[in-house]
């Protein structure tokens, strides 16, 4: 599923305009990478948990060349499912 495609499944389920809709599945996105920017945890309950993780340094190799180099740092973004979400999977 796309963007859009969550924009009209929220127009569907909730009969507001598409315009609405997209505004507020923009609200809900910004207001999560801003938390996420800041370094707290996101949690929806019965869905799951974003949260940012540090990475520690490594060595790697270059596929293509067969090159060793060095994979910096970085903070990445983590998703946990909920409970609810993984049974609505099953």
């Amino acid at each position: 599923m796309t963007k859009e495609g969550l924009i009209d499944a929220i127009v569907n389920k909730i009969g507001c305009s598409k315009k609405d809709a997209g505004e507020a599945l923009d609200a809900v996105l910004d207001s999560i990478t801003k938390s996420l920017t800041s370094g707290d945890t996101v949690t929806i309950t019965g869905f799951g948990t974003f949260s940012v993780r540090k990475r520690a340094a490594r060595s790697g190799v270059n596929p293509k060349t067969g090159e060793k180099i060095q994979i910096p740092a970085m903070t990445v973004p983590k998703f946990k499912a909920g409970k609810g979400l993984k049974d609505a999977v099953k």
